[in-house]
């Protein structure tokens, strides 16, 4: 099993709703809107490393007002 966060920016007034998308996502743990350099904070499970690639280009990517986003795997 491979765990995964996400850091995502949005476009102004999209994070509560891109938030909300994301957490009925397969492959999304849970997602939660943030204060700082980003505006979500998403965490992601797979069973290997590209299963987390699939979900962030696939699902996260892909949706209106997303923007910039950095993915960190989990070593532990």
């Amino acid at each position: 099993m491979v765990d995964a966060y996400a850091m995502i920016d949005t476009a102004a007034g999209t994070a509560e709703e891109v938030c909300q998308t994301l957490r009925a996502a397969e492959g999304v743990i849970d997602a939660h809107v943030i204060a700082g350099d980003f505006d979500i904070m998403v965490e992601l499970a797979g069973d290997e490393p590209h299963d987390i690639l699939e979900t962030i280009t696939d699902t996260v990517r892909s949706l209106e007002g997303v923007g910039m986003t950095r993915t960190y795997i989990c070593i532990d």
